[in-house]
């Protein structure tokens, strides 16, 4: 695998980047006090292509590749984690399914104003007692003549709630399997259909800015032409979503890592006591040494993940693989930084503060370190 980045993607990445310092840092702390998506920022998002751009151009997208799409999410953490999770689910949660799965008619009614950040879409699958254990579901979808009838829940579900949001992918259980199984199915419900509800905003440790509901669903109606993919096919379907999305996570989770880095190197490099620089105090030195190497790493198992994925290898271990270690050098990285700023980093203006508190889910969000370790001991042929 080669993964020193072709022009286009580092001319990409400069780009990103320098809109993440010159547009998002400086408006980060205002949003974050205020727990409000900025639709201008998403809305500037959308005219720089970023939530085109892994899809064909001839439906709207840029054309790129996946590890594109990781390149821009990366570059965004670094500077507000909330930010880039609305891209990164936006695109992997929201979009995905619909391009992957979707009719020619559910493409050209929902992928023109989501591939330009002028709507998002939500992926309704996480319940109270279904998440990893998607078998678990209790939502139901009913058959009703030519419609859908949905009843249940959903909590957690990312960019459900704002207002460009125009639809949210659903898991059902629609039947049962030969096996008793249930059968899984996954369904489009357009926002603002009747018996739709979407529940205040969770009070949440960290990524204030990202929009976060949960949802209800009573007697929900829908066409059958909301179906999305083949009925009874939705675990399948969002197997692939998942392990596709654990990749971009681990962008989002090593873009923090390295803005926590880049904090605390120029602070230590500022900050005087007793006549120098903290830096120069071999404890500092390396702390920010073990901080820079575990950004190496993280950097590394992502790009390795994303060019199997581009390259139509399996990535599924990988991915996994990522996705863990991803996220817990974006929490190591925000501890240490927050140690190196001292009484600086319990401030929420603090970049670092915000890193610190965000972090945490980055162990969670996308399947837990422990699901992680068994996705890894599964593909070992170690654990059931």
């Amino acid at each position: 695998m080669n993964y020193e980045l072709t022009p286009e993607q580092q001319k990409l990445q400069d780009t990103v980047r320098a809109f993440a310092d010159e547009v998002v840092a400086p408006a980060a702390y205002q949003y974050d006090t205020e727990r409000r998506l900025p639709l201008d920022i998403i809305a500037q998002m959308g005219d720089l292509g970023l939530f085109g751009l892994p899809f064909p151009v001839d439906i709207g997208g840029q054309g790129k590749d996946y590890l594109s799409l990781c390149l821009a999410v990366e570059a965004l953490a670094r500077v507000d984690q909330s930010i880039a999770v609305t891209l990164e689910a936006g695109v992997g949660l929201g979009i995905q399914p619909i391009y992957r799965h979707g009719t020619d008619e559910q493409k050209q009614r929902w992928l023109p104003d989501l591939l330009r950040g002028r709507a998002l879409a939500g992926f309704g699958l996480t319940e109270a007692e279904a998440g990893s254990d998607a078998g678990a579901t209790q939502t139901t979808a009913v058959r009703d003549g030519d419609d859908w009838v949905i009843n249940g829940t959903k909590q957690f579900i990312t960019n459900s709630g704002t207002a460009i949001t125009s639809v949210v992918t659903v898991t059902a259980v629609t039947g049962q399997n030969g096996d008793g199984a249930p059968e899984l199915s996954t369904i489009l419900v357009p926002t603002g259909t009747p018996g739709f509800t979407v529940g205040e905003s969770y009070d949440k440790v960290g990524w204030h800015t990202s929009d976060t509901h949960p949802l209800g669903f009573v007697d929900v109606r829908v066409p059958q032409s909301n179906l999305l993919g083949e009925q009874g096919r939705g675990y399948a379907n969002f197997l692939r979503v998942l392990d596709e999305g654990r990749i971009a996570f681990a962008a989002l989770a090593t873009g923090a890592a390295q803005g926590c880095f880049e904090e605390a190197l120029r602070y230590a490099k500022e900050r005087n006591v007793f006549g120098r620089s903290i830096g120069s105090n071999q404890h500092i030195a390396f702390k920010l040494a073990t901080m820079q190497a575990r950004v190496h790493q993280a950097r590394l198992c992502y790009y390795d993940a994303a060019q199997k994925l581009v390259h139509g290898k399996p990535f599924k271990m990988e991915a996994s693989i990522a996705k863990m270690v991803c996220g817990e050098a974006a929490m190591d990285n925000a501890r240490d930084a927050t140690q190196i700023f001292g009484g600086y980093g319990f401030l929420n203006e603090n970049p670092v503060a915000r890193h610190y508190r965000d972090s945490k889910v980055l162990e969670i969000g996308e399947g837990t370190t422990e699901v992680q370790l068994m996705v890894i001991s599964r593909e070992l042929g170690l654990t059931a």
